[in-house]
């Protein structure tokens, strides 16, 4: 099993919002907090003295970044999502995750993206893998464009000629899914929708499990800054070279 000096750490803080969610009343908007859910806020109340004790800084959804001056190269950051997909939690449909990666002065680290619908604990080290529920995720070949089911956020320009998509509404639990093969690609259609919370976590087990991911704009991925944002292509080549095309508002030839 993969282990890191943060995996425990992580483990635990998962562990934590495991609990604090198993208990939880209320699934509605924040009385504190104006465009916030209670269930975020008791998430992230839960995981970040986990996370800060552990010697981790915190750059949260829910609370922002610990330090201004945190920057890639200082003390590593746990970047978190407490709830990935809280408009699905919301409604009690049952999938929607916690996502948490550390990343220090050469990317992300350590990574932990638990899905709360079904138990499935996802886990990345940087060099070591990528596992989900202790199953080592393998490298696989590119389908045809025409045999593949894309998850997709955002409205497409142009049918893509896929032969299924998917908005699932979860970003995190989406991008693992390609990872493990039960999503053959994903692609964001939107302008920028992305936080780093939403797909840091996501983005190192696709990696480990040799899964092509990357800015559909080509800037870096990795940042700890919160207010931007980004558009993820995650899929085995040559699969995502179609999907950024179709992004772009080609019609990728039906005979792929």
């Amino acid at each position: 099993m993969i282990s890191s000096q943060f995996s425990g750490v992580l483990s635990a803080a998962i562990d934590a919002v495991v609990d604090v969610l198993s208990t939880q009343k209320d699934w509605g908007p924040s009385e504190l907090k104006h465009g916030q859910y209670a269930f975020d806020l008791s998430a992230n109340e839960a995981a970040l003295p986990i996370l800060r004790e552990g010697g981790l800084r915190v750059l949260s959804e829910e609370s922002g970044l610990d330090s201004d001056s945190a920057e890639p190269g200082s003390a590593p950051v746990a970047v978190i999502d407490p709830v990935d997909g809280s408009s699905n939690a919301s409604r009690g449909m049952r999938f929607f995750a916690t996502s948490i990666c550390v990343v220090d002065g050469e990317g992300p680290l350590v990574s932990v993206v638990y899905n709360h619908g079904s138990g499935e604990r996802y886990e990345a080290v940087r060099g070591g893998g990528a596992f989900c529920n202790g199953t080592r995720l393998t490298h696989r070949s590119s389908p045809n464009l025409g045999d593949a089911m894309i998850a997709v956020n955002g409205l497409p320009p142009v049918y893509g000629g896929w032969a299924q998509f998917r908005a699932l509404g979860a970003a995190a639990l989406e991008i693992c899914a390609v990872a493990d093969g039960r999503l053959d690609g994903y692609i964001d259609f939107s302008d920028d929708g992305l936080g780093p919370w939403d797909y840091l976590g996501a983005l190192l087990v696709c990696t480990e499990s040799g899964i092509h991911a990357q800015d559909v704009h080509q800037r870096d991925l990795v940042t700890l800054n919160s207010e931007s944002r980004r558009a993820l292509v995650a899929a085995p080549i040559p699969l995502a070279d179609d999907l950024l095309k179709i992004r772009a508002g080609a019609a990728v030839p039906s005979s792929q």
